[in-house]
Parts: structure tokens; sequence; C-alpha cells
């Protein structure tokens, strides 16, 4: 077991991923055969078969399942011991990776992390959109923007705090429709919103009880809208398709999203930055971090 190249994990995670040897091998660069025969040198080293083919393609055996989190945990130590050693120490220069929900990722970050390149021209980012807490004690990500106080211990963590949301809706469609009059209006219109009660949606319907009182209550509205991504409920909300919650600081920008109920929906958003605390000596991990810092902290006052 010791003998058991990183290679086969990589493979293996990449069949599991897709479902075939072939798409296996495009992802990966190598050829069918080769993807078959790290398949076969793994499943001969760990003495289970690995995969039962179906219709559906190769499925993963239970032994395939139990081994997965392991073979995560070593891609993601990979990546970043790939990540270390792209940098000079000392220098700041080489890969930091941060993670962050996708809204933030696409209508927040950019700026700020574009200057920080122009200032560090060796810094190469990367962005890892997700709602999901990525792990940091895994290294899964170096930097993470947390829209929740960080639970794990061993993180260096700085407090940004509220990015206020509220009801928003394009003047189009309230040109159309007509704005809501008091809470119980709004369920007469087209409201935008998740299509599955995940842990994050649930969280969220928490916080709105909480600070939003007089918001309906939420098993009681019907989404005419639904995505899954806070991306895909903005993009809705900006071409006029109904109501939905929005971050303050995005709709000032855009003179066409009007603020609906002001008074009966405003919800906080608490929001942090971390990163493990064995990087708070690195540059290009520090200075990644107090740049991201200094952003957040100027975008939430604004």
């Amino acid at each position: 077991m010791n003998d058991i190249s990183w290679d086969f994990y990589r493979t293996f995670l990449a069949v599991l991923r897709l479902g075939s040897l072939s798409a296996a091998a495009r992802e990966l660069g190598l050829t069918q055969p080769t993807v078959g025969r790290h398949i076969d040198a793994l499943e001969q080293a760990v003495g289970y078969q690995l995969f039962t083919r179906s219709q559906q393609g190769l499925l993963p055996t239970d032994p395939a399942l139990a081994l997965k989190p392991y073979a995560e945990n070593l891609a993601a130590t990979t990546a970043a011991m790939q990540r270390l050693a792209s940098g000079e120490f000392g220098a700041i220069r080489g890969t930091v990776r941060i993670s962050a929900s996708d809204v933030v990722g696409v209508e927040v970050l950019p700026p700020i992390l574009a200057a920080l390149q122009d200032e560090h021209p060796g810094l190469e980012l990367e962005l890892s959109l997700s709602d999901s807490l990525e792990d940091l004690l895994k290294r899964e990500a170096d930097i993470a923007v947390r829209m929740t106080s960080p639970a794990q211990e061993a993180l260096v963590a700085r407090h940004i705090g509220d990015i206020p949301l509220g009801l928003y809706a394009h003047r189009r469609y309230l040109e159309r429709h007509g704005p809501p009059e008091n809470a119980e209006g709004l369920l007469t219109h087209r409201l935008i919103g998740f299509d599955r009660r995940s842990a994050f949606v649930r969280a969220a319907a928490d916080r709105i009880r909480t600070s939003a009182p007089a918001f309906p209550d939420l098993e009681r509205v019907r989404w005419s809208y639904r995505a899954d991504s806070n991306l895909a409920q903005l993009a809705a909300i900006r071409a006029g398709a109904g109501i939905g919650i929005c971050q303050v600081g995005i709709a000032r920008r855009d003179p066409d999203l009007v603020r609906v109920l002001p008074d009966i929906f405003q919800l906080p958003l608490d929001t942090w930055v971390a990163m493990h605390e064995n990087l708070k000596s690195s540059p290009r991990w520090r200075v990644t971090f107090d740049a991201l810092v200094k952003g957040l902290l100027k975008y939430a006052r604004n």
C-alpha cells in the first residue's frame, strides 16, 4: 500500500467523478489503456474491485466510496504542495487559492484582486467559487471569504462585519407589476429564490426569520424563479424576472435596480476572511489576506 503511486489515486478520482475510462483519459491527458492500467493496479494494491460496469457507465463499489475521502485528501494535499512550491520563500510570488461565494467572487473580488496583482505581478490567483465551506485545515483553499464565523481552530480570521442584503427588482419589472405595498403583497409577485433547501439556504432562512420577522414565512412563499446559484438569481433580478435578494453594495451600481420594502426586509450578511495560521508568516498569503480584508471592509462600508 505504501508504494501506490499518487497518479493511481488521481486517475481513480477522475473515473469516480466522470464515470468512464475514456472521459477520465481525456481530462487527464492520458490514453484509455493507461487509465485502465492505473485502476487495475490500484485494485490489486487495495485488494478490492473499485468499479462495476453498467448502462450508466462505471459505478463505484462500496470499497471505492470508502476510499474516496482519502483520495480527496491526497488531492488537496498535493495541490497545496504545488502551490507552496510555486513561490519563492520570502518573495511575494506564487499561487494563492481563494474560496468565496459565486456572487462575491464575480461581483466583489475582481477589482480587489486586480489591484493586488498590479502591486505584486508575481502573484498567481485561483478562485474557487462555491457556497460550500472549503476546508482550510485540509488546504482545499488557502484563504476563504466566508459568510459565517469560522468554527475551525488553528485559523487566522478577520471579521469584516455585516454586508447588507435587501429585496430588489428591476425598474422594468416594477413598471409592469407595480411595487408591493407590504409584506403580504410580496406573495402576489414573482419571487426569485433557491430551488432546494440546502444547509446554506436553511441557515439563510433562520437569519431572515430573526432579522426580518415581518417577511412572509418562507414555507408560504412560492418561488416562481428558482436557481441554486446566487449569481443566477442576480442575473434574473437584472433581467426583470421578479423580486429577489441582492447585496446592497452591488445593487447601488445599477440605477435600474430598485429596492423593495426596505423597512420590512433588511438582512445582514456576517462576513469573515480566514486562513490557516501556518500561512500568516508567508509574504504572498499575508499580502493577499490583508488586501482582501482592506477591500472588503471598504465594500461593506459603502
